[in-house]
């Protein structure tokens, strides 16, 4: 007989009649891995990752091998753990599907911003549109380091081209600071920019993310730079 079986009872019905609002984050933690770990104080295991990693989302986002460090922590419940924020990222992905075109900074935004979520490395993700700025596609089309990630200009033509889109919006997202555009951002924007007209293609903007905050290289100006 398990002897957590009552606690265990109670604390899922407790989630299930509340939610998570009267949870503490330890309590969290301990209701989580009881999936991973049906035999051990999960409880006491969630006060030693709060000690270790300092807040929930430092546990969240801490990687696999740190995660097993903590003594209790085998590879399930870490990978349990690692799913929590992928899942997020992935909900948040879905629910912001546009459902018409991406006619304004806003829009296109809304629709980015949940790509970056739980990124520690910068990343470039390109969206083509047609000529009605509705999406055709949405690639991840570069993965760099903390500060910095390279685009390539010939791969955004070859992809403008092979996605037959009228239209492109470029992003990126800044990790290491706010959300505005370096001078090397604004340079090689306007390059692209000059590629991609060469075959017909608008680069309508490139929106700059941080956190759940984001900035449109268009809306704010630095496209009207012609070098």
């Amino acid at each position: 007989m398990n002897e957590h079986a009552g606690h265990r009872d109670r604390m899922r019905k407790r989630f299930m009649e509340h939610g998570l609002d009267n949870f503490d984050d330890h309590n969290v933690l301990e209701m989580l891995l009881f999936y991973a770990l049906p035999r051990k104080d999960t409880n006491l295991l969630a006060h030693h990752l709060l000690d270790a990693f300092g807040t929930l989302a430092g546990v969240f986002d801490a990687s696999p091998e740190a995660l097993m460090t903590v003594d209790g922590i085998g590879e399930n419940a870490a990978g349990l753990i690692r799913l929590v924020p992928e899942t997020a990222r992935r909900y948040l992905i879905s629910k912001a599907e546009p459902v018409g075109a991406l006619s304004n900074s806003e829009t296109a935004g809304r629709y980015l911003i949940p790509r970056f979520f739980n990124r520690s490395n910068e990343e470039i993700y390109m969206i083509c549109l047609d000529a009605a700025l509705k999406v055709l596609d949405c690639r991840l089309i570069s993965q760099g380091s903390a500060c910095y990630a390279n685009i390539s200009v010939r791969r955004v033509v070859q992809l403008a081209l092979s996605q037959n889109a009228s239209a492109v919006i470029l992003s990126h997202n800044h990790t290491c600071g706010i959300a505005l555009p370096s001078r090397e951002d604004v340079d090689t924007t306007i390059r692209i920019r000059s590629a991609l007209a060469l075959v017909e293609v608008t680069l309508v903007d490139h929106i700059i993310v941080s956190g759940f905050d984001f900035v449109s290289m268009s809306d704010s100006g630095f496209l009207d730079k012609s070098s």
